[in-house]
């Protein structure tokens, strides 16, 4: 079970936690990243794409000419397929696009990533993170004091404060331990977490 510093806001050593074996030293399983990932960015999908097929194009309601005699081919309506402005043929329809991983893998994942960030170096535990006012310029000067440009932040939600202050930070965030997902550990640089939810984040993963 290795141990890693706790910090506070001005990056000073505060203690020491230990981290589970069971979870930050968990073999990093490169196929589960992949597919949380995939399945995180399929799940952010809206999929609201569409195209006119023949019976929604406007117009069409007559037969161009008559069946036969013409010496033309055969026509039911100028707005087949086969005409300019006609139906788009098997075109993109409303769909859902949504995949779910087994519970099992997702929380393979998610060890997995913690590992990553682990071994690399790349996870704070902060003893508490408090944001006066709630304000985006207090939370932007915790992570420049961190000398962090891209974090993710995890703290209880009852934090409202944090929450509300990184919105609007580019390439940060803050996240509850409960709703934690190896695609949101990944897809930032650095793990930011304090203690207390640290503390639940291993009582999730157990």
């Amino acid at each position: 079970m290795d141990k890693v510093q706790v910090i506070d806001a001005n990056g000073q050593k505060t203690g020491e936690v230990a981290l589970p074996a069971g979870i930050f030293s968990y073999p990093v399983k490169e196929h589960l990243l992949y597919e949380s990932a995939v399945s995180a960015l399929a799940n952010k999908r809206r999929g609201t794409a569409a195209t006119k097929t023949r019976g929604l194009v406007s117009g069409g309601g007559r037969k161009p000419w008559k069946q036969k005699g013409t010496g033309r081919a055969r026509a039911g309506s100028n707005r087949s397929p086969l005409w300019r402005k006609g139906g788009t043929t098997f075109g993109p329809q409303p769909r859902d696009h949504r995949t779910e991983l087994p519970k099992q893998a997702r929380r393979n994942a998610l060890r997995s990533a913690l590992t990553l960030k682990a071994s690399e170096k790349q996870l704070l535990v902060l003893d508490k993170i408090e944001i006066p006012g709630a304000k985006t310029k207090e939370a932007a000067k915790l992570l420049r004091g961190l000398q962090l440009k891209s974090a993710l932040v995890v703290d209880q939600s009852s934090n409202r404060g944090l929450f509300r202050a990184m919105r609007n930070i580019p390439g940060s965030r803050a996240l509850d331990p409960r709703e934690l997902t190896a695609y949101d550990v990944l897809r930032h640089a650095w793990l930011v977490i304090s203690e207390p939810a640290l503390e639940s984040l291993v009582e999730r993963l157990k």
